[in-house]
């Protein structure tokens, strides 16, 4: 069973918020993020460095993807390739036969199903499974500096 109750808040949002008290401070855990891209693992199949290479960009730039990520990551494009391959394999095939074949559910449609699970689940730490799990997130976005940098009250300059 996984674990119970609300995701904790972090430690910045307890300090806005007021609640938060010094002697429960836990250190934040922060893996360094590479200056660029980390490539995709090796065993990755063609199809899932695909997914790999036309997500990672973002997520590196959004500070959600260290070196500690890459079996996480990996397995989260294995299962949008095993998705994305049931999906054309039934697109291929004729209509009457999508859903049942020889009287059952067709196998594709379980595999395109039980992968399309595993892509919200492995992709939800990563902001992937929809805008309910990027509000939960706290990388570190790299803004472009805004038109007022360098007045009184606005950021520094970058």
């Amino acid at each position: 069973m996984g674990k119970r109750g609300p995701t904790p808040m972090p430690p910045h949002l307890r300090l806005l918020r007021g609640d938060a008290r010094p002697s429960r401070a836990k250190p934040t855990i922060e893996p360094t993020i590479p200056d660029t891209i980390p490539e995709p693992p090796s065993w990755l199949p063609e199809q899932a460095c695909a997914e790999w290479r036309a997500v990672a960009g973002e997520l590196h730039r959004c500070g959600l993807l260290s070196t500690l990520d890459t079996a996480a990551f990996g397995a989260y494009c294995c299962a949008v390739a095993r998705w994305k391959s049931a999906c054309e394999a039934l697109g291929a095939m004729p209509e009457a036969e999508r859903l049942l074949s020889r009287g059952k559910v067709n196998p594709l449609v379980r595999i395109a199903h039980t992968a399309a699970d595993e892509m919200a689940k492995l992709g939800a730490p990563f902001g992937l499974s929809g805008p309910g799990s990027r509000a939960r997130l706290t990388g570190a976005v790299k803004r472009a500096p805004s038109k007022f940098a360098g007045f009184i009250g606005g950021d520094e300059p970058a």
